[in-house]
């Protein structure tokens, strides 16, 4: 009965080993990895009306469309969310908390890409990836290809460009603010001469002066979102801006087009997608809301950046199957999870909120654990919602941190406007909620507070020093998508909520590379026909 068993087993391993077909165990030539900076399901969807039929109709009709895509972590933004992607773990873990953060040696804010240890190329900025933790998808292909992968990444601004190509790449490029020259970081071996070429030759600078946004298509037909502002039409020329011309244009749909040209000469002048080791591209766009404005005023901007974005998705797919051909490809497209913070609610709506100051709260904090446990300054330094107490004075009074800890919080949570207080021994603990396993998941105890704030929807957290940069808070949703596409991938919609975890060892498994070494989940099932 046992020998019987043993034969069935075999038979059946053996028939569904044979059931794959080639196709299925074929690893692509080049991954392409398009990340949407604020890119939403809902807005793709809710204008589809008004687009052609080789983007988003395109992935909605032959793609593997992930409507839900969530990131498992509170407040992502356009570094960290990117880190995330392409380490498949969250900043617990890869480190990247957030764009910048408060350095605790020195007091300072630091970007999470800041390096003073490599030069830049076109730029006097000074950048690595020397603070990302852990590896990313690039750096396991170039370990698994002995460094015969190549691995490029594109993107507007440093931070995207610098986590897509990971530790080991062979270039991250992204758009000078003040030259719009292509930079880079020395951290690299390749600035190929082809890319000096193209900024001595054809870079942005010498066409934004002619360059004026306006509708592309009848404002009649910007219909699909509901304004308060009432807009006749938009015209923006960005050589009037001056100084910030290039900053604006990298928050238009302009950039997206701009990253198009430049990928055409990377394409034609190496060999990506060439041969039979696999190759990685990651590129940036842009979908937020033109000079981060709020969506209220930007409703026909808004609506022509994905009418523009549409097209530049399917210029990059013409692009890449004329070089590579789409069935030796896996295309994939994701966001970054979030959107600018809106501004303010006008007084007659009656929204509840108020305004929050950070600097204050810091202040009679300080005032009052001095009323407790005696002179000093215990709170060392404040930035986004974190507050860093003075560990050396503490230990100085022989105080019990987590007692420390444990007043402040009590003393933070009676502020008009906080919801919630979070020490960090508190989440180090573990958690019991899904909000707070959020919480617990964006924590690196190395870059972050001591005590951390959570702020009701409808307040403004107000900048003191830089009252412009105050920001509403809102807790709504906002649908992310994942989608895949490519010659074996099973064209489906998918409801069901993902998260963006599952992206690195998804592409990962496509390479039959390993997963990157901080990623604990499982690759997402069924992609392949």
């Amino acid at each position: 009965m046992r020998s019987l068993l043993t034969s069935i087993i075999t038979v059946l391993t053996i028939t569904g080993l044979q059931a794959q077909t080639p196709s299925q165990l074929t690893t692509p030539k080049l991954v392409v990895g398009l990340t949407v900076d604020q890119l939403r399901t809902d807005y793709i969807e809710a204008f589809s009306s008004l687009y052609g039929e080789k983007g988003f109709k395109r992935l909605w009709k032959d793609g593997r469309v992930y409507r839900n895509a969530e990131f498992g972590f509170s407040n992502p933004d356009r570094a960290s969310s990117v880190a995330a992607l392409y380490t498949g773990t969250v900043p617990t873990v890869n480190g990247i908390t957030g764009e910048d953060w408060l350095d605790i040696s020195t007091l300072r804010i630091k970007n999470c890409v800041d390096d003073r240890n490599f030069m830049g190329n076109y730029t006097t900025e000074t950048t690595s990836a020397s603070q990302l933790m852990v590896s990313t998808v690039a750096d396991e292909l170039k370990v698994a290809t002995q460094g015969k992968g190549l691995v490029y990444s594109i993107a507007p601004y440093r931070e995207a460009a610098i986590f897509g190509a990971g530790h080991a790449g062979n270039g991250a490029f992204w758009l000078n603010d003040d030259t719009g020259k292509w930079c880079g970081s020395t951290y690299y071996n390749d600035f190929p001469w082809f890319v000096s070429q193209y900024n001595d030759r054809k870079a942005i600078d010498f066409r934004i002066s002619g360059m004026v946004w306006t509708p592309t298509r009848p404002v009649a037909d910007y219909k699909y979102l509901t304004s308060q502002f009432a807009q006749e039409t938009f015209s923006y020329n960005f050589d009037e801006a001056k100084k910030s011309k290039f900053r604006k244009l990298k928050t238009s749909p302009f950039i997206n087009e701009e990253i198009n040209n430049f990928l055409l000469d990377i394409l034609a002048n190496s060999t990506m997608g060439q041969d039979e080791t696999p190759d990685l591209l990651s590129l940036t766009y842009y979908a937020g809301n033109y000079d981060h404005k709020s969506a209220k005023e930007c409703a026909l901007e808004m609506q022509d950046t994905y009418v523009r974005l549409d097209k530049s998705i399917g210029e990059l797919l013409d692009i890449i199957d004329k070089k590579v051909g789409l069935n030796n490809v896996l295309f994939c497209i994701n966001s970054t999870g979030y959107v600018d913070a809106e501004g303010p609610e006008l007084e007659r709506y009656r929204i509840p909120g108020g305004e929050f100051y950070l600097d204050r709260c810091a202040a009679l904090l300080n005032m009052y654990l001095m009323a407790v446990y005696g002179e000093g300054q215990y709170i060392e330094a404040h930035n986004d919602l974190q507050l860093y107490l003075n560990h050396k004075l503490i230990e100085k009074k022989q105080l019990n941190l987590n007692d420390v800890l444990a007043k402040a919080s009590d003393f933070l949570i009676q502020f008009s406007g906080v919801k919630e207080v979070y020490s960090s021994y508190r989440l180090l603990q573990g958690a019991w909620t899904p909000e707070l396993q959020k919480m617990r998941n964006s924590y690196n105890r190395n870059r972050s507070g001591d005590l951390t704030l959570e702020i009701l929807p409808g307040w403004t957290v107000v900048n003191s020093d830089s009252p412009s940069e105050s920001k509403v808070v809102r807790k709504a949703y906002v649908p992310s998508p994942l989608i895949f596409l490519g010659g074996n991938v099973k064209p489906e919609i998918i409801n069901t909520p993902v998260n963006i975890d599952c992206f690195a060892p998804t592409i990962a498994r496509s390479m039959r590379i390993r997963a990157p070494n901080g990623c604990s989940s499982a690759p997402l099932a069924n992609i392949l026909r």
